[in-house]
């Protein structure tokens, strides 16, 4: 089985095996990220419950000022309550900016943050966990899932505080006049605020996280069919791939309609709760009032404050529908944050000089390797016992034992999916053994600092993937501080400096997005240039001449024969022309090296 097929199983998350977790869970992990930014998220509250209280009691001095115009007892003159309510509208409006700004402060900040995380965490998964993996799904998550959560963190977390503490203080307020009627408008904000959201949550159901699932696949299609357009040209398939297009267009707009109309269901509820609950008011207050245990100001007050005061609940209302889409960006995100990689970043450990390399008695599967092989404490690898391996895995190396002695090139030979590029992922440790040990200077790789081991290796494979920049720019990742004199001497190596002086631009041609306007041979040819300006003791190439001719491909040899001294060459190739300048040449035949 080759490679790629494998991917699909090793346990990287896809669409398929998101976790569902709770929107409660996922609420309390975003929370978790507020921390940083806490007095922040504590001055948006106070300003935002202070602003609605002024709003509210704007319309509570109005019915101050009814009374004392009725000639009844007020608390206030009226000249004061007027003065009260111009302070209130002015304050209002400072207060709301305030608020607004300290939640969008934080929103941006803590997308900024999570977007850090995220690509922290995909760097740990790569490359195991994100093999298989949908690039367009990833960037919907990258792009949109996490943009989507401004809502959570603009819009949710203060709004749910402030009407908390409001209600807190209303139901007080209208309570002091009778107790029935603070108990009312509790109930009133408890159905409103809460029972309407939860109902609202309960019937989107996991509409929210189809939504955000079938948006990433519809990406991932896009991008793909951008890629695969030259083929879908040439074999006709345009109708075809368009009608596949419209198709999950079609099917993410019937769960956007879905979506909305449970929004606009949820609208109409919560404004006919109020309306009902503001009647409610005005009867239970009118009938204490004709019962003598209230004022003419006990039935005005808590109407008019309970009319005005729900502006908060309903803040909450409106989550009840849209806070699902927002738990299944949410619930994306933390896919990645919380997924583990299967091989553990490693530092602390002594550096160590490369003096060759082993694997002694290697049995590896990809299936096998979504279960942990072995925990890394302080760098110290505990190896799992070889009966935990399952017998249901398919075994892609089978007690594999190689030597790569210093200063020699070790060929490596055998059918497609034999087993050749996976071994040279183990010395990179891409991927865990499950039996076995890949060692290096006699230390396993799973005790030498990771950055020690990336600089003596140089991998080479079949792909190389270039960015959408210069060619300079593409070939100074292998050395950052590289010279261009020492660029240059690593294209003449790879018989690739020729070809970049005919361009127009020489060294600073941009090469287009994924290296799009050079072709197979050249792209592998600046792959090759990036190895010998990283200058690693060890060189691992896959299949490094397979889209060269015989002339580039004699000029590559000399040039690897010419390293031999100071080097370390393991060379897996399918020609037999590559193999003769290997010292040694294993063949690996089901999974087995003779």
């Amino acid at each position: 089985m080759s490679m790629n097929s494998k991917t699909l199983n090793n346990g990287t998350p896809d669409n398929k095996t998101l976790k569902k977790r709770s929107g409660f869970t996922v609420m309390l992990r975003l929370i978790g990220l507020v921390k940083p930014l806490t007095g922040y998220m504590i001055l948006a509250i106070c300003m935002g419950l202070a602003g609605h209280l002024c709003a509210t009691f704007i319309t509570v001095f109005g019915g101050y000022a009814v009374l004392d115009l009725l000639g009844m007892d007020t608390p206030f003159p009226l000249g004061t309550i007027f003065a009260c309510v111009i302070l209130f509208a002015v304050l209002r409006a400072g207060l709301r900016y305030g608020e607004q700004a300290c939640n969008h402060f934080i929103a941006f900040k803590l997308l900024a943050l999570i977007r850090d995380k995220v690509f922290r965490a995909l760097r740990k998964l790569c490359p195991a966990k994100l093999e298989g993996r949908d690039r367009g799904d990833l960037i919907s998550v990258i792009t949109s899932d996490i943009e989507l959560l401004e809502v959570f963190y603009a819009h949710t977390i203060s709004p749910a505080a402030i009407a908390f503490l409001y209600t807190v203080l209303l139901c007080l307020f209208i309570g002091s006049f009778h107790w029935v009627l603070g108990l009312l408008a509790l109930a009133a904000y408890l159905v409103v605020g809460i029972v309407i959201p939860l109902a609202a949550s309960r019937l989107s159901g996991d509409t929210g996280l189809q939504f955000r699932t079938k948006s990433g696949e519809l990406s991932s299609f896009v991008l793909e069919s951008m890629r695969g357009l030259t083929e879908t040209i040439q074999y006709h398939q345009g109708s075809k791939r368009l009608a596949e297009m419209n198709a999950q267009t079609n099917a993410l707009s019937k769960d956007e309609e879905r979506m909305k109309q449970n929004q606009g269901l949820n609208n109409a509820v919560t404004n006919t709760v109020i309306l009902f609950f503001d009647c409610m008011m005005l009867f239970i207050s009118s009938s204490l009032f004709c019962q003598g245990k209230v004022a003419f100001a006990g039935v005005l007050i808590p109407t008019i404050a309970l009319f005005s005061s729900f502006g908060p609940a309903v803040a909450l209302a409106a989550l009840g529908s849209t806070l699902q889409n927002t738990f299944a960006a949410g619930n994306r995100v933390l896919d990645i944050l919380e997924e583990s990689p299967v091989t553990e970043e490693i530092a602390g450990q002594p550096e160590i000089r490369f003096h060759g390399a082993s694997a002694e008695h290697v049995t590896f599967s990809y299936e096998d390797t979504q279960k942990p092989s072995h925990s890394v404490t302080d760098g110290i690898s505990t190896k799992r016992p070889a009966q935990a391996m399952e017998a249901s895995s398919e075994i892609i190396l089978q007690d594999v034992s190689v030597d790569f002695p210093e200063h020699q090139i070790i060929g490596i030979t055998g059918k497609s999916g034999s087993g050749k590029s996976t071994l040279l992922k183990l010395l990179m440790r891409f991927w865990t053994v499950n039996q076995g040990t890949i060692a290096i200077s006699g230390t396993s790789v799973d005790q030498i600092n990771t950055a020690d081991l990336r600089g003596m290796e140089s991998f080479v494979t079949q792909e190389t993937h270039l960015f959408h920049d210069s060619i300079r720019n593409n070939l100074r990742i292998a050395r950052l501080g590289a010279t261009d004199e020492e660029i240059k001497t690593a294209c003449k190596k790879a018989s690739v400096h020729d070809f970049i002086m005919t361009l127009p631009q020489g060294y600073d041609t941009p090469v287009g997005e994924l290296g799009s306007t050079l072709s197979g041979g050249e792209r592998q040819r600046l792959g090759l240039a990036r190895a010998f300006l990283h200058n690693a003791p060890f060189l691992l190439l896959d299949e490094p001449t397979s889209n060269l001719d015989s002339l580039n491909e004699a000029v590559i040899l000399q040039s690897l024969e010419e390293e031999q001294e100071g080097k370390t060459i393991v060379l897996v190739s399918h020609r037999q022309s590559t193999m003769r300048i290997a010292d040694k040449t294993y063949s690996v035949e089901h999974g087995r090296v003779s």
